[in-house]
């Protein structure tokens, strides 16, 4: 009887740790925000993309959001804003397909709200990404 006992209780703690093991290594949606808000930030020096400068990325954890933009050498004028409407969804893409731009954060209901902008830091295009419209860009 001793011997079926001391298994069952060592049986039961190491359920416990393993079950404890998994809940710890389990991120939340909020973890994730803040983490790719990090890693986004720190590889921005080695973006590359026509025309833009800068980017950055800011999050919001209680809204449950992130902002990326993108800062040009572009002036803010009528032509410049045709081409950035074109060009910039095909950004998106790219970044969307490169991992760039997780589509499991986007799944898991994180809003991108991502903005291309002029040399003057005047909005050429703004385009929200979130589960309904990322068809758009896939």
């Amino acid at each position: 009887m001793r011997y079926k006992d001391m298994i069952l209780k060592t049986s039961k703690i190491v359920f416990t740790v393993l079950a404890l093991l998994v809940v710890i290594s389990c991120k939340n949606t909020k973890q994730k925000l803040q983490e790719y808000v990090v890693a986004y930030n720190k590889e921005a020096v080695h973006f590359k993309a026509d025309d833009v400068t800068l980017t950055t990325a800011r999050g919001y954890i209680n809204d449950n959001k992130i902002e990326l933009r993108f800062e040009t050498d572009l002036q803010q004028n009528e032509t410049n804003k045709k081409n950035a409407e074109a060009s910039f969804p095909l950004l998106l893409k790219q970044m969307i397909k490169k991992n760039q731009i997780p589509k499991e954060l986007i799944d898991e209901g994180v809003l991108f709200h991502v903005y291309f902008l002029a040399d003057d830091n005047t909005v050429f295009v703004h385009e929200i990404l979130n589960k309904e419209g990322l068809s758009k860009f896939l």
